[in-house]
């Protein structure tokens, strides 16, 4: 072959070359953005991370739970704090148990369950001082995560690294084809947002007293968990070294809290109040509902009446601030008795005939339910100027999370109610 051929027989394979890259190319679309990108935890270090500490200031209280007179307040995403509530006019901290991702709390006997991010853990509380680990079921909660700079959006989420503990906003550059969508993103939608006495508590053998925002509900040797705002699972805690999830049911409503009366669960949904009967707890049988304006929704029963607290912010994206009182008295079908506007209610709480409401920044209202039909007008006392998240009355004693601590009131005297202890709130700094 010569020179000429030579030259001739590469200019044709250069321009078949080409011809075939100008039918394979595709035009691609790069996109630099800030975004929330996640860090990560091993699963092996994750799952090894439950500690108890020494008492620590509270930061930032979310749930409370009693049992016992033990008051457990959970710091949002990090732990518990265990409270000495004997004399609830002098509460006294005795430690701090580290769960990483904890938000809700039960305590059935001497096990305390919690959730940690993505899993469900029991713990055996015999001695608070010396709490050990004793089970934990993987991946109950596989949507739960920390909730990031809510002004970025969140990428490059690759669930198969660990588990994520917290995000950083970084700069992100993403490259597509037109037309399809961005990979590794990751929306709200999808995410479920997170004495030196003997210490070895006389614990009862049933269940403590959860607040009103509870997203976990006991129910005899059972655990219900709103494991996602769409799904409800129920896990057989008997014996909580070998519990196990028995029963998943998918609800076609955003679940936000649950509320146990006898053997009727109330679930509090941002469009509606439903109600189970749970008598056969692993197969749980919808009764009826109450439909609302889309709101936040905790929800109190007694054997006549529900009490629902309807307000706007954040995830509750429209509506009203609103108590609802809903006659249950047929428990088929529930009906609207009587709307009273309230500034921004949050959880709330019933004994005898008194009805203890957190208005938010509003604080602490007590009313005289007696009559549904005028309970606006026959309000006993108000704390104001105090930001108030949930109670748990009992036996006289409300106690009390807000964003300055947690209070706890004597209501033993309904006409003279009053303050007796206030643990205050420390800002984190860091």
């Amino acid at each position: 072959m010569n020179m000429k051929t030579i030259i001739k027989t590469s200019i044709a394979l250069i321009v078949l070359a080409a011809s075939l890259s100008a039918c394979t190319d595709k035009t691609v679309e790069r996109v630099t953005y800030e975004a929330n990108v996640p860090v990560y935890m091993s699963f092996s270090e994750f799952r090894n991370s439950f500690s108890k500490g020494e008492a620590i200031e509270i930061t930032n209280p979310g749930k409370i739970y009693f049992k016992d007179n033990y008051l457990f307040v959970n710091e949002v995403g990090k732990g518990i704090h265990v409270i000495d509530n004997s004399d609830p006019a002098d509460p006294k901290k005795l430690c701090f148990y580290e769960i990483m991702g904890n938000v809700d709390i039960a305590i059935k006997g001497n096990i305390l369950f919690a959730d940690s991010f993505i899993d469900l853990v029991a713990i055996d509380i015999s001695d608070v001082n010396n709490p050990v680990e004793i089970n934990r079921i993987e991946n109950v909660f596989p949507e739960v995560m920390p909730e990031g700079d809510k002004w970025y959006p969140y990428a490059m989420v690759d669930k198969s690294e660990g588990v994520i503990v917290d995000w950083k906003v970084e700069t992100v550059t993403e490259e597509r084809e037109p037309g399809t969508s961005w990979g590794g993103w990751l929306f709200k939608n999808d995410m479920l947002l997170m004495s030196a006495s003997d210490s070895r508590a006389n614990w009862s053998a049933g269940a403590g007293v959860a607040g009103s925002m509870a997203r976990f509900m006991l129910n005899d040797k059972y655990l219900h968990v709103i494991a996602h705002p769409w799904m409800l699972k129920t896990v057989d805690v008997e014996d909580a070294e070998k519990m196990i999830i028995v029963d998943s049911l998918d609800v076609s409503r955003n679940m936000e809290t649950l509320f146990m009366l006898g053997e009727k669960m109330f679930v509090g949904t941002t469009t509606g109040m439903l109600i189970y009967d749970v008598a056969n707890a692993t197969k749980p049988t919808l009764i009826s509902h109450y439909d609302h304006i889309t709101a936040c929704d905790p929800v109190v029963a007694d054997g006549n009446y529900a009490y629902v607290t309807l307000r706007t912010g954040n995830r509750c994206t429209s509506g009203q601030n609103l108590l609802e009182v809903i006659d249950i008295s047929s428990i088929t079908t529930p009906y609207l008795v009587k709307s009273y506007p309230m500034f921004n209610p949050h959880g709330l709480g019933i004994d005898g005939n008194l009805l203890f409401i957190c208005d938010g920044a509003a604080g602490l209202k007590i009313f005289d339910r007696s009559d549904p039909l005028d309970i606006i007008n026959n309000k006993l006392a108000h704390y104001p100027d105090f930001f108030a998240f949930d109670v748990i009355p009992m036996d006289g004693v409300l106690m009390l999370v807000g964003e300055d601590g947690i209070y706890q009131y004597d209501y033993s005297d309904p006409g003279n109610i009053v303050q007796i202890s206030h643990i205050q709130i420390v800002d984190d700094e860091d």
